[in-house]
């Protein structure tokens, strides 16, 4: 027998234990299958029921779903683990865990983002400055709290959109949340003429804002007007009033815009001019007129 014949024979006779090394497995092998599919059934329910128990003893929903998901992931990868030991892939599973330990650093780099979320989902889950449904502003998004998975927080806003935000952001950045204790206070400018009697607006304001059935008013959430600045043709009152934001949209922005109408209606039918901006016009050099007439009806009125 030649080298040439001694390597096939060798190379068929290693394909050869390997097929029948396979033969052996397939019990293992199917074993291992059932183990993950059962796995998974078993974590999936477990991880519900323990959402659900979690949900009967607190209030906070992201706080069970969350945990409810980490039994789940936690109770499926021992079963995975499980199964390759069944199928014969103990020493794969150990190489593997191998490797990781080795490569701990590269992998840490490679995955940092992930893990610094993971991480950073796991903190939120315990402490934070939210719960479901919480309106809040996360940087330069604001809208609904709606779900804390592993990697992500997810928020809607009030124009419709689904905003992922990664979790290591939402412990980075500031967070408002402005539903948190039910109140807010809002403010806007109203500006009278100088001629105008201030403290009778003032009087005028308040009555009309604290008539109002949706704003909030004691010991502690006080509404009042203040006067802002002397503008050029207007004195400018500052009005503050709370109102309730646990439904943001309706009682922070609908309740402002009537208070503002209510407001602007009230003083006009008291006589407040409520003015607009006086404009000055100069005339410089040989110009002795404004190249400006007026225009008269058939009935001769300017118009």
């Amino acid at each position: 027998m030649n080298q040439e014949e001694g390597d096939i024979s060798t190379i068929l006779s290693s394909l050869q234990k390997s097929w029948e090394n396979f033969l052996e497995n397939i019990p293992g092998i199917i074993l291992g299958l059932i183990i993950i599919i059962l796995g998974y059934l078993i974590a999936k329910k477990i991880g519900i029921l323990t959402q659900q128990k979690i949900s009967r003893k607190s209030s906070d929903p992201l706080m069970s779903k969350f945990l409810g998901n980490a039994v789940k992931l936690g109770l499926f990868t021992l079963a995975i683990v499980w199964a390759m030991n069944i199928a014969g892939l103990g020493a794969v599973t150990t190489f593997l865990l191998t490797s990781l330990g080795a490569s701990a650093i590269i992998i840490g780099f490679a995955f940092k983002d992930i893990g610094e979320n993971f991480i950073s989902g796991i903190i939120l889950a315990f402490n934070r400055p939210f719960n479901v449904n919480d309106t809040v502003e996360i940087g330069e998004l604001f809208g609904k709290i709606k779900s804390l998975e592993f990697r992500y927080t997810k928020l809607k806003t009030f124009d419709g959109r689904d905003v992922y935000i990664p979790n290591s952001d939402v412990l980075k950045k500031p967070v408002i949340n402005y539903t948190e204790d039910g109140f807010f206070r809002w403010d806007f400018v109203v500006g009278i003429a100088y001629e105008d009697d201030v403290d009778r607006a003032k009087t005028i304001i308040m009555e009309t804002v604290n008539s109002h059935p949706s704003i909030v008013q004691d010991g502690v959430h006080e509404n009042y007007v203040a006067e802002d600045a002397l503008a050029t043709s207007t004195v400018n009152l500052k009005v503050f009033f709370w109102v309730n934001t646990f439904e943001f949209r309706k009682e922070a922005v609908m309740v402002k815009g009537e208070i503002i109408k209510r407001v602007k209606q009230a003083l006009e039918a008291n006589g407040f001019s409520l003015p607009s901006d006086i404009i000055e016009v100069k005339l410089y050099g040989s110009q002795k007129e404004l190249p400006i007439k007026l225009l008269k009806d058939e009935n001769g009125k300017s118009i």
